[in-house]
């Protein structure tokens, strides 16, 4: 197995693929694990273990994969988020570190035994995680896409949480319902972003990333539509794009939301934007 080569040989011990793995250590870690069924413990204490040919046939394939560009969450089919396992497809979103500063967020401004609703769940990420940190409340999560819907269904069987998860073209599933939170990480990446094309995102299903538009279409008709279902006085909190903060912070100002903030990630970007409206009545 040279650099930039992706086979691997039947009878390989898991140290020599290590050694001379045509990926990042992590990453050739995670995969090894991955077709192994062993704990990163276990790569290391049965380093002289060798591949069978099965083993080392599929083993070959996901390093094809990945030297090619595919992500490796959908490689292995899951990923972590906010402490919890998530089962991920190509017909939704990876959960990214970035977006735990949302969930930590919901934590904080949902009241106690309150009603959280997510829009546009994906993978169920951001309901899962709210729902497992806070026992305690009603989450509902919604996505126009059938197959998002079944692996977020999944995904909160996979964790033993508790949330409903219904199809929904924005807010018609949930008429006449007040929340005590709306939470949403909609598709805010313009048009013709030459990110879109770049790394794990072209994998990634197109319309979670973007609005095909200026990136702000989508964060407007939520914070727009919001007001109908929240109870007065409660959050609207979004995520949005690095640059696009200021923007978000006008938009809820102009729809009369009050107590209008943005949040910074670890990284010291304004990732998270919200407001409370009706909070005088």
């Amino acid at each position: 197995m040279s650099v930039m080569d992706a086979s691997v040989a039947t009878g390989t011990t898991i140290s020599a693929i290590m050694q001379r793995a045509p990926l990042a250590q992590l990453e050739a870690r995670i995969l090894l694990a991955h077709v192994t069924q062993l704990s990163r413990v276990q790569l290391i204490t049965q380093s002289e273990r060798a591949l069978t040919a099965d083993e080392a046939q599929q083993l070959s394939q996901l390093f094809a994969r990945r030297l090619a560009g595919e992500p490796i969450a959908y490689l292995t089919g899951e990923r972590e988020f906010f402490g919890l396992s998530f089962d991920v497809s190509p017909a939704v979103l990876i959960p990214r570190p970035d977006t735990e500063l949302l969930v930590e967020l919901a934590i904080e401004h949902l009241p106690s035994q309150g009603r959280a609703l997510d829009m546009g769940t994906g993978s169920g990420a951001i309901a899962i995680a709210l729902a497992h940190a806070r026992p305690d409340a009603s989450v509902t999560a919604l996505d126009v896409s059938t197959e998002a819907l079944a692996i977020a269904t999944s995904n909160a069987r996979k964790n033993q949480v508790k949330a409903d998860f219904l199809r929904s073209d924005w807010f018609s599933a949930v008429e006449a319902q007040r929340f005590d939170l709306i939470v949403s990480n909609p598709p805010y990446i313009v048009a013709g972003d030459p990110h879109l094309s770049e790394g794990d995102l072209r994998f990634e299903p197109v319309d979670a990333l973007t609005d095909h538009g200026n990136g702000l279409s989508d964060l407007h008709t939520i914070t727009r539509d919001a007001r109908a279902y929240l109870a007065p006085g409660a959050w609207l909190l979004m995520e949005h794009g690095y640059d696009q903060a200021a923007a978000v912070r006008e938009v809820l100002s102009a729809y009369g939301y009050t107590e209008v903030q943005s949040w910074r990630d670890l990284a010291g970007i304004e990732r998270v934007s919200g407001g409370r409206y009706r909070a005088d009545k």
